[in-house]
């Protein structure tokens, strides 16, 4: 049995998850891809958040349990009923039907947040824009599609903050691959036409391209490095991608990940490849359009290999429990302090 390879994609709100996921769908194909957003899983819609005084951030503003256990099913290439959370009015609709397909990208807030949910990932990634970029993208999207005013957007900004600290920046830990895209120095944040450079800090995790060619061959201005380093205390490849590279330089990189492609994989759609809507402008990156191609590999490497991969084992019943149990407790605990 061939079961369905899941990417994972988990970063701060605004962080370009949504862009990077969506820029994935492209390239692999709609019909081949489940696409799975783990806000979908909020206890409470917008205003009950408000009410309570939690933020979407929160483990316990989310139904954790469910979530591993859809991943688990996902994993197995059984179908779930998704619940669906509706950003433009931050209430909780309808749930959705989904049956898995080849591929599943799931992105979010928490993803990475437990062991059993990590185990069900073949890749995993980290989204870690500069916060004051990040900021910067969040005012622009949830002014423009979620219904918020600029001053309420950096009130949230505020009050998220030590969730943010405490819960989603923990995550980048497990990751896989730890993407960054960011201003080139000395250009405001602000001001940014879109030609982001990008840093892909690539783990030892999981087999990367042989990107040694970058270190043989060194060439002045060539817009793109490949450093050893340490990340965590660990060695890592980092790969720096200037947001003005040079076009040969962009395509020869693009070679060397085709290059790696397992034989016979099913064509990609490059004709989006690098493709992002900048103020209702369609735009391409080549740093994007590179990070892009470089999770397909992953993927499509995952998928080749599937048949020597094994699945992930069964959740226990009784981890399940206890965790319930805990996760109980712990709300009592919480209700207990606030009621003084």
């Amino acid at each position: 049995m061939r079961r369905p390879i899941m990417l994972g994609i988990v970063g701060d709100s605004a962080a370009g998850k949504s862009t990077l996921t969506g820029g994935l769908v492209n390239l692999l194909g709609a019909d081949r891809v489940t696409h799975i957003c783990t806000d979908d899983y909020h206890k409470y819609d917008r205003k009950e958040r408000a009410q309570i005084g939690i933020t979407a951030l929160h483990p316990d503003c989310n139904y954790l349990d469910i979530m591993e256990q859809h991943l688990e099913r996902l994993h197995y290439g059984l179908p779930i009923l998704k619940p669906v959370y509706d950003h433009s009015n931050g209430t909780l609709v309808r749930p959705e039907y989904i049956m898995p397909k080849e591929f599943i990208i799931v992105e979010g807030l928490l993803g990475f947040y437990t062991r059993i949910m990590r185990q069900f990932y073949d890749v995993k990634v980290y989204l870690n824009p500069p916060e004051e970029l990040r900021r910067i993208w969040k005012i622009k999207r949830d002014t423009t599609k979620r219904g918020y005013t600029a001053e309420q957007v950096l009130e949230e900004l505020v009050k998220r903050e030590p969730d943010s600290e405490a819960y989603i920046r923990p995550q980048r830990e497990f990751a896989d691959i730890i993407v960054t895209f960011y201003p080139p120095k000395g250009v405001d944040p602000a001001k940014i036409d879109g030609h982001l450079n990008t840093r892909l800090v690539l783990r030892p995790t999981i087999p990367h391209p042989d990107f040694s060619y970058l270190i043989d061959n060194r060439a002045e201005n060539s817009g793109i490095r490949l450093e050893l380093g340490r990340d965590m205390g660990k060695p890592v490849d980092i790969l720096e991608i200037d947001g003005n590279v040079p076009e040969e330089e962009a395509l020869r990189l693009e070679k060397t990940i085709w290059n790696h492609l397992p034989k016979g994989v099913p064509p990609l759609n490059l004709d989006r490849l690098g493709r992002y809507l900048d103020r209702n402008e369609i735009k391409h990156s080549h740093p994007l359009a590179l990070t892009q191609l470089l999770l397909a590999y992953h993927l499509l490497r995952a998928y080749d290999e599937n048949a020597t991969i094994p699945f992930a084992p069964p959740v226990d019943a009784l981890s399940r429990i206890r965790r319930q149990r805990e996760l109980s407790l712990k709300e009592i605990n919480t209700e207990i302090k606030r009621n003084g």
